[in-house]
């Protein structure tokens, strides 16, 4: 064997080796995951103080604190325990502390937003009273924020208390999909590579979705009314896909 053909062949069992490994995949899909909720977090931001500017001025930062309330709410009542754990208002609560200890507490927000709030002393200088009055002015917008992260938080834990539905919805979708092949297969059906790779090509945008439209939302929603039907349709994809995977290998 000459050796730019042996160099081939290395290259493609360190390919092969590559293709197998899948660490790589699992990274790019946790930073991509990292990645929306980021942005679902400062969507949901942003939307909160538009709609102080508005659709509810009168309202201002007590929006926010309406709305964390109802989450909870919603946890404490019919949604009370779920398969994972036995207290889901007080799970979603921990999420929501730790949160904001991390993102307002540990990053030094809380205490330079409490340094800007203290009214300036006699001996202040120009530049000091002059941050102390712009804060005056977006303390509501600050509040906001801080209260969106703990909504942000809560609506986190019950995506992730969530879960088994979701992983339910793909299992019944694989199960009623491999049914709908063997009939097709055995049937003489036609093949549909078009359907599969449409199919398929939609679950995990359509999984993001669910994540970043449910935690963006500006308003207090029911979690059985958003995740649920996310779940359906994520079925249905996974049910299609199967369904449409060719016949024979």
């Amino acid at each position: 064997m000459s050796a730019s053909a042996a160099q081939v062949q290395n290259r493609r069992s360190h390919a092969g080796q590559q293709a197998t490994d899948g660490t790589p995949s699992v990274l790019r899909a946790t930073f991509r995951l990292v990645f929306w909720l980021l942005v679902a977090l400062l969507f949901s931001i942003v939307i909160e103080w538009i709609g102080m500017l508005l659709w509810w001025p009168e309202q201002g930062a007590a929006h926010s604190e309406a709305m964390l309330s109802d989450e909870l709410g919603y946890l404490s009542g019919d949604l009370r325990a779920t398969l994972l754990v036995s207290d889901t208002a007080a799970y979603a609560q921990a999420f929501a502390d730790t949160a904001y200890h991390w993102l307002w507490q540990r990053t030094g927000l809380e205490s330079a937003i409490a340094w800007l709030a203290a009214t300036p002393t006699t001996h202040a200088s120009a530049w000091q009273v002059g941050l102390h009055e712009g804060y005056n002015r977006i303390a509501d917008f600050i509040v906001a924020a801080a209260t969106i992260t703990q909504v942000f938080a809560v609506r986190l834990a019950v995506l992730t208390l969530a879960m088994p539905a979701f992983a339910l919805a793909i299992l019944v979708g694989v199960l009623d999909g491999l049914v709908l092949r063997d009939l097709r297969r055995w049937g003489g059906g036609r093949e549909s590579s078009y359907l599969y790779h449409h199919a398929k090509r939609w679950i995990w945008p359509l999984f993001i979705t669910a994540w970043v439209l449910y935690l963006s939302l500006p308003f207090s929603v029911h979690p059985a009314f958003s995740i649920l039907p996310f779940a359906a349709l994520i079925g249905l994809l996974v049910a299609i896909t199967a369904a449409s995977f060719k016949k024979y290998l």
